[in-house]
C-alpha cells in the first residue's frame, strides 16, 4: 500500500475547504473545530452514563462478519452505563455502532454547531455516536449512504486509515456490500496484514493514514473507504451531509434500498452460491486491477 500523510490545518476558510478539499475529494483534519463547542469540554464518560446509562446498546466484536451475516447485526448487548464500565476497566475490543444518543438526549443537540458553513446538507435528524474501548476495531468499509462525514473525536486517540472509493477493486470489495473481504487488523504493527500473498491487489492502492486525536475533525468526503483502531478507550462523533448532485444521493438510496435488500435476500435463501459468486467476482475485478501494472 501507497500512504500518504493527511493534511492538517486549525482553522479554514469556506473557499479554502470547498475548492481544494470537497470538490476534490480530498480528507482534511481540523483540529480546532470542535474546540468551541460546550461539547469539548462537557462531554465525557460519566456524564454519558448519568443521562443514558440505562439504555440498552448493541455491541460489537473485532471478528469480521462471515460471508451469511447481515451487516450490522450485533454481537451482544448491554446497557450502556455497564458498556462504559468495561471498556474503563482497560483493553476491551468492543464497540458501539451509530448509537443515535440524542433520540435519547436531546439536550445534547446545543452542545455543538453544525458545520454549515464548510458544507451544506446536514442530516440533522441523525447524528451518531460511535465508542470503543482500547484495542477494538471498525473493519474496512465505506458508509452506505455515500454521505459526506465530519467525525470529530472527543476522547482518546485512534488510528485511520483511508482510501478513495475508486480503489474499491484493489481492496477486495464484496460485491453487494459496503465491506473489504481483506483484513487490515493492527495494520501498523507489522504483524502480517493485509496479507499481501492473498490479496496481491492491496500492494498497488493509494491512501492515508493518520491518528484522530482528542479535539480532531476529520472530512471524509462520500464514498471513502475507513478503518478505525482505537488506541485508547474513547468516543466521537459523525455528522452526515448528503453530496449535491441528485446522482450521488441516487447512489446513496440504491446502497440502502436496493443493494443491501439484495445482499439480504440472497444471504437467506441461496447463502453458498452467492457467497462462491461474490468471491469469484471479487477476484476478477482484483485481476483487473493488476493487469493494469503488469503492462
Amino acid at each position: 500500500m501507497q500512504l500518504y500523510a493527511v493534511d492538517i490545518v486549525e482553522s479554514i476558510s469556506p473557499d479554502d475547504f470547498k475548492n481544494n478539499y470537497y470538490n476534490t475529494q480530498k480528507p482534511l483534519v481540523i483540529t480546532g473545530l470542535a474546540k468551541e463547542w460546550p461539547a469539548y469540554k462537557k462531554w465525557n464518560w460519566d456524564y454519558f452514563k448519568e443521562i443514558v446509562g440505562d439504555k440498552k446498546v448493541g455491541l460489537y466484536n473485532n471478528i469480521k462478519s462471515d460471508a451469511y451475516t447481515p451487516i450490522n447485526t450485533a454481537d451482544d448487548y448491554k446497557t450502556f452505563g455497564e458498556y462504559v464500565d468495561m471498556i474503563k476497566g482497560g483493553p476491551a475490543a468492543w464497540r458501539i455502532f451509530l448509537f443515535n444518543i440524542f433520540d435519547h438526549a436531546p439536550q445534547l443537540i446545543d452542545d455543538f454547531t453544525w458545520p454549515e458553513h464548510l458544507m451544506k446538507g446536514f442530516v440533522k435528524k441523525y447524528p451518531m455516536l460511535f465508542t470503543g474501548g482500547e484495542t477494538s476495531i471498525t473493519h474496512m468499509h465505506f458508509d452506505i449512504d455515500l454521505s459526506h462525514i465530519l467525525h470529530t473525536q472527543f476522547a482518546g486517540r485512534k488510528r485511520v486509515l483511508l482510501f478513495r472509493h475508486e480503489e474499491q477493486h484493489k481492496l477486495y470489495r464484496k460485491p453487494f456490500e459496503v465491506l473489504s473481504l481483506a483484513d487490515f487488523s493492527n495494520y501498523s504493527k507489522n504483524v502480517g496484514n493485509p496479507d499481501y500473498e492473498k490479496f496481491p491487489a492491496l500492494k498497488h492502492a493509494i491512501g492515508y493514514n493518520l491518528i484522530l486525536n482528542p479535539g480532531d475533525t476529520l472530512f471524509m468526503p462520500a464514498g471513502y473507504w475507513h478503518h478505525m483502531e482505537y488506541i485508547d478507550s474513547g468516543f466521537a462523533m459523525s455528522l452526515r451531509a448528503l453530496q449535491n448532485s441528485l446522482s450521488g444521493k441516487a447512489k446513496g438510496v440504491w446502497n440502502l434500498f436496493g443493494m443491501r435488500s439484495i445482499d439480504t435476500v440472497m444471504k437467506k435463501t441461496s447463502p453458498k452460491w452467492w457467497y462462491n459468486y461474490k468471491i469469484k467476482k471479487i477476484d476478477e475485478l482484483a485481476s483487473k486491477e493488476l493487469q493494469k501494472f503488469s503492462n
